[in-house]
């Protein structure tokens, strides 16, 4: 598979050019094994995925990484693809999402074992230890609440929470009013906060 990174000096990305109900059919035709098919997804949608895992990973070259992996599984579970439960879009870019927060959530976590030596090795605080269990609590907790969620608010508050995103761009990358995007946010936010028995006495 080609380098995915965007070219400053190219053109208009083919995407525009593309309606959801076409990426949805390149979809399908893909599960079916069609390359030809693939290959016009993987032209339509490749700027837009590297741009999606570059704003959460920071890094160029991980964000390449990350979409390349992203498009390997997207040929993989093309056939999965459900058109009546969401749009084409949403569903690539759920896809990109979550590789690149599993690839933070993988360089953090080796950035702890590397350190995991020096920290054992240090004097540490009663107080330091109650602090790191209660933010392990509160990781569950949160964790649990979102998992109480409906898919839609989960998806909207990832994107706007986890992944940085603004009201608009959430509404632009699932393809919905930003009203209708709003209130997913503020339903799932009130959710949660429900869930974890925030402001309860």
């Amino acid at each position: 598979m080609e380098s995915i990174r965007p070219s400053s000096s190219s053109g208009p990305s083919p995407e525009g050019s593309l309606e959801t109900a076409d990426l949805a059919q390149l979809l399908k035709l893909s599960g079916r094994g069609d390359e030809s098919a693939f290959a016009r997804l993987y032209d339509a949608m490749a700027a837009r995925v590297f741009g999606l895992a570059l704003r959460v990973v920071r890094d160029p070259a991980q964000a390449e990484e990350v979409a390349q992996e992203s498009f390997l599984e997207i040929w993989r579970s093309s056939g999965r693809f459900d058109p009546d439960r969401g749009s084409a879009v949403s569903w690539l870019l759920t896809i990109v999402h979550r590789r690149a927060v599993d690839r933070v959530r993988s360089a953090e976590a080796s950035s702890r074992r590397d350190t995991t030596y020096h920290d054992r090795n240090q004097p540490v605080a009663h107080d330091a230890t109650a602090e790191a269990a209660q933010a392990s609590l509160e990781a569950r907790r949160v964790r649990g609440a979102l998992a109480s969620l409906t898919d839609a608010q989960r998806q909207a508050i990832e994107l706007a929470y986890f992944g940085g995103y603004t009201h608009t761009e959430v509404a632009s990358m699932l393809e919905l009013p930003v009203g209708t995007a709003k209130t997913r946010i503020r339903d799932g936010l009130i959710r949660l906060r429900d869930n974890m028995g925030v402001g309860q006495s």
